[in-house]
């Protein structure tokens, strides 16, 4: 058998070091001999050691400081004392008129901070006798307290009263949530501790009255003692001060503008505790009187309007942190938009919903109705609904076509078309053939559109589009000519702002133009010039359409440039169009995009723009005149306007394949051989403009 390795005798011929002297070697006594030591210490196990009280103490005290730092260590962190300061919830923002009058607020409305050591006593002994009596002499906690209300919902059987002290409320309102858990009214309590340890009582309560909720949406006691009294909470009565103390426990049900009589019944419950406290004396707790309140002086601002919701986000950002209420100036026009609002209403819409916008044409938004009431419906149909804009997207199509080096007298066909399997139609089913551009846009040729962005391209009229400032997905297809991609009012209105501008893009704003821009706006925002023959071509184009084509019934006494838009099936109608340095959108159609039978961006959208134009620019709409007969299709004239053919009391009508002849009796004789040629006649052209086919308005 191999030797074990490491036996003394497998060492090879090197001898054994023997150091025991032949003697056996010594047993283990489980402790070490040293020298000197006179007796071994007997054998057997070791001897457990010895532990001494004292450790243990320090270490239990070593295990508390840890602790302690650590719970200091993350109260600095979920609650710092700052945070005591700052307001439970967003401030209000005024919302101001370009003229400076008030429109609309928004959020909280709270005021600056009180400082507890300069109110008088009787304010803050107020709150005190109703919500912590002994708060001066606490910790923070008052087991006194607890204890009376754990006793007294015990008899009650529910919970009545709580035993939340002023600094426990604190610590609930400006660090944690309302969880009713163990948990968190542990938290609660060390918070609690926090504040009392760190603050002084004037600094707490301070923070207590600035912070705490009084009902209609006000938060501290200088915004409640303005909002309920009209005065600042140093100027405040007993009974005044009573009353907001009362509203502490139940501010949204003690109101006193929705429960007054709750209100002064909770007001003497709290005279009688600070004469119970010892506050005041009973004489002068019978002297007290209900108080008045004086709400009636403030005039109340709406809290929501269409153009208040489109326009607060920016506003708050503009604004930055708030700690108190602020106001933002804004771009609306107070007459605009109240003529706006009468616009819609003279609309006499019944189910269809009705959107307008009107801005500058540097995109300064002046009116904004979003539908037909904002309290039924918030939903803002100007900024938020994305629909098809129908024929007025043939803007781009014929701006890209301006810039191939078409103008408004190039030819264009009229006649059928298929383009890979689309076949565009006409809406009234009749086709011209060979035409001007500008007869195509007047009466909204979509063969013609369709003929025009084939010959330039897709690529083209998108890249019109995003020039103009179109920045929602738009597909890759032929089809875009006639509107077929969803985009919102107010982007569109801006792109026709583009054109009055003789700039582009126009943004559209709410507020008033930041003057100190970031490199990177300035460059992202930069504008690009609008001019020349392009634009002034343009302008031939959009004056067409408005003042003798689709959209004439539109047109004013002054120079008027516009498009309407009329979707499949009747489904959305549109006139957007400017003038006189205005620009302004109108979408009618349904929320659920159903038919609308009638409907047309040439009927009610342009009717409406018309009476809001007319209101905003001091003019009258447009005399019906005859157009002149070079721009008239000669193969329309069976296409009779009503509203643009006025008949002469007396005398001859000329054209509509027909001769009439109206006698002094309202007698018509047609085709009359002999005629008095001496009398005069009123001239009249035998060709009548184009329109879009319309059916007779529907209670939409």
């Amino acid at each position: 058998m191999r030797p074990y390795p490491f036996e003394p005798a497998s060492q090879g011929n090197a001898a054994p070091l023997d150091l025991s002297d032949g003697l056996p070697p010594p047993a283990y006594s489980g402790r070490f001999d040293y020298p000197g030591q006179d007796e071994p210490d007997p054998v057997g196990p070791p001897a457990p050691p010895r532990t001494s009280r004292w450790r243990w103490v320090m270490r239990g005290l070593g295990a508390l400081i840890i602790l302690f730092v650590l719970a200091v260590g993350w109260l600095a962190v979920t609650a710092p004392l700052s945070k005591s300061l700052k307001p439970l919830t967003p401030p209000s923002i005024t919302l101001l008129a370009d003229d400076g009058t008030p429109i609309a607020r928004r959020g909280a409305i709270i005021a600056a901070p009180v400082d507890a050591a300069t109110l008088p006593k009787n304010v803050t002994n107020a709150f005190l006798a109703i919500e912590d009596r002994r708060f001066r002499s606490h910790w923070g906690i008052d087991p006194r307290g607890i204890l009376r209300a754990f006793v007294q919902n015990m008899s009650k059987g529910s919970v009545r009263q709580g035993g939340s002290t002023i600094t426990q409320q604190l610590a609930k309102n400006a660090f944690l949530d309302s969880d009713r858990t163990a948990a968190r009214k542990a938290r609660e309590v060390m918070i609690a501790f926090w504040l009392e340890a760190w603050l002084t009582k004037d600094q707490i309560l301070s923070r207590y009255l600035s912070n705490v909720y009084f009902g209609d949406n006000v938060y501290g006691l200088r915004a409640a003692a303005q909002h309920y009294f009209n005065r600042a909470p140093e100027n405040l009565s007993i009974g005044q001060a009573a009353m907001l103390a009362g509203l502490v426990k139940a501010p949204s049900r003690l109101a006193p503008t929705v429960n007054l009589k709750g209100a002064r019944d909770r007001q003497k419950l709290v005279v009688g505790a600070m004469a119970a406290a010892g506050f005041i004396d009973q004489r002068t707790a019978a002297s007290v009187r209900p108080a008045r309140l004086a709400t009636d002086r403030i005039r109340p601002l709406p809290d929501g309007t269409y153009f208040a919701d489109w326009v607060l986000p920016e506003a708050r950002d503009r604004a930055g942190e708030i700690v108190t209420e602020t106001t933002v100036k804004t771009t609306l026009d107070r007459q605009l938009q109240r003529a706006a609002e009468r616009s819609i209403k003279r609309a006499g819409l019944r189910e269809a919903q009705i959107a307008l916008i009107a801005m500058r044409p540097d995109g300064r938004v002046v009116a904004m109705v979003g539908g037909k009431s904002y309290a039924d419906s918030p939903f803002n149909r100007a900024t938020q609904a994305r629909r098809q804009p129908g024929s007025a997207f043939k803007l781009f199509v014929y701006l890209a076509a301006l810039r191939s080096g078409m103008t408004p007298d190039s030819m264009v066909d009229d006649s059928p078309i298929t383009i890979a399997d689309w076949s565009p139609k006409n809406s009234d089913g009749r086709y011209l053939g060979p035409i001007t551009l500008r007869q195509a846009f007047a009466r909204s040729s979509n063969v013609a559109a369709a003929r025009l962005i084939q010959k330039v391209g897709v690529a083209a009229v998108i890249r019109a589009a995003r020039d103009l400032g179109i920045s929602t997905p738009i597909p890759s297809e032929a089809t875009i000519a006639l509107g077929t991609s969803s985009m919102s009012l107010l982007e569109l209105t801006s792109a026709y702002a583009a054109v009055a501008a003789e700039s582009y893009p126009v943004t559209a704003r709410g507020l008033e133009e930041v003057r100190d821009r970031s490199w990177y706006e300035s460059l992202t925002t930069r504008s690009r010039p609008l001019t020349g023959r392009i634009r002034d071509d343009m302008l031939d184009l959009l004056s067409a359409s408005a003042e003798s084509g689709t959209g004439r019934q539109a047109a004013l006494s002054v120079s008027t440039y516009g498009k309407t838009g009329t979707t499949q099936d009747n489904r959305d109608a549109l006139f957007i169009g400017f003038a006189g340095g205005l620009v302004t959108g109108v979408w009618v159609g349904n929320d659920d995009n159903t038919p609308n039978a009638g409907l047309s961006g040439g009927g009610i959208p342009a009717r409406v723009w018309r009476d809001f134009m007319q209101q905003a620019l001091g003019v009258g709409a447009a005399q019906a005149t005859e157009p002149d007969a070079d721009e008239i299709d000669p193969d329309a004239e069976n296409a009779v306007d009503p509203d643009a053919v006025s008949l002469p009391i007396e005398g001859d009508l000329q054209g509509l394949g027909l001769n009439l002849h109206i006698g002094r009796d309202g007698s018509i004789e047609i085709n009359r051989a002999n005629r008095d040629d001496s009398e005069p006649r009123p001239r009249r052209d035998d060709r009548a403009p184009q329109r879009e086919p319309e059916e007779e308005d529907a209670p939409f």
